[in-house]
């Protein structure tokens, strides 16, 4: 595989491309994509046609260049993530319908949540998050709880790096954080109130699976002040995702929808 003089292979090269786009700018130029990704503008655009030749980028119509579909077939077809939200998805819908808010699911990918799923409504309250799209983990209640019960060597590895504050509640201070992981962990909640956004409350729980292991964060944000309002909702839907995904098929395809899902959540808000 050729190399730069960086010693970075053409892969490396190719996804720092991909890379570039976001849910925002869905399509950009070669100039911009080549100044994104920090490469020479040769080199990008060199890259660039071999990867609209495989399917993975195409030109519009206007000259710019957007993610292809066959980027999108390859991932909906092999990604564990689609399994999971296939499982997932009558019991978040059950969720969202008792919530009438904001709904996540999240992974932990890398040092960064990763959204995998979002249900919204027309009115709800103001929300950062979108599907793919990732968040620095202290800033959101997902990330928190998912931090909270992730391995010693990860958790440490985020304290350790930059925790920019979003707000003047986004807690930023490794210490005060690490205690609010430990309170976290030890009542299965986080509540964040005001942390990504003054009038936005986060509020998650852990999904865990039959083994015990942390799978994912179920999270709803809603507005300041109400987020425990969502808590007994949130932890019948993370327990029933929990038996879900335990006993999903391998394959998305294949996957059943939990039976007397409505039975799990059928009583709004706890009662």
């Amino acid at each position: 595989m050729a190399r730069m003089a960086t010693g970075e292979s053409s892969l490396a090269r190719a996804v720092r491309l991909l890379d570039c786009f976001h849910s925002e700018e869905s399509s950009l130029t070669v100039g911009e994509l080549a100044a994104r990704a920090k490469l020479p503008t040769p080199t990008a655009s060199r890259l660039i046609a071999e990867l609209v030749r495989l399917g993975l980028l195409e030109r519009t119509q206007e000259g710019r260049v957007r993610p292809g579909i066959r980027l999108w077939e390859i991932a909906s077809r092999s990604s564990a993530t689609t399994a999971l939200r296939a499982a997932a998805m009558p019991i978040l819908r059950a969720a969202h319908a008792a919530i009438g808010q904001h709904l996540h699911l999240a992974v932990l990918d890398g040092d960064e949540v990763l959204f995998i799923e979002r249900l919204s409504a027309p009115c709800a309250v103001i929300n950062y998050s979108l599907i793919a799209g990732r968040l620095a983990p202290h800033t959101s209640s997902a990330g928190m709880i998912l931090l909270a019960y992730a391995p010693d060597a990860d958790r440490e590895r985020v304290l350790a790096g930059p925790l920019p504050a979003v707000t003047r509640n986004t807690v930023t201070d490794p210490a005060r954080l690490r205690e609010v992981l430990a309170t976290a962990r030890s009542r299965g909640y986080v509540i964040n109130d005001g942390h990504l956004h003054p009038d936005a409350a986060g509020v998650a729980v852990p999904v865990m699976d039959r083994a015990g292991r942390l799978v994912a964060a179920l999270s709803a944000v809603l507005p300041s002040g109400s987020g425990a309002a969502a808590l007994p909702v949130l932890r019948r839907a993370a327990a029933a995702l929990g038996q879900a995904i335990s006993s999903a098929p391998a394959h998305p395809g294949e996957t059943e929808a939990p039976k007397k899902v409505s039975q799990l959540l059928k009583n709004r808000w706890g009662n």
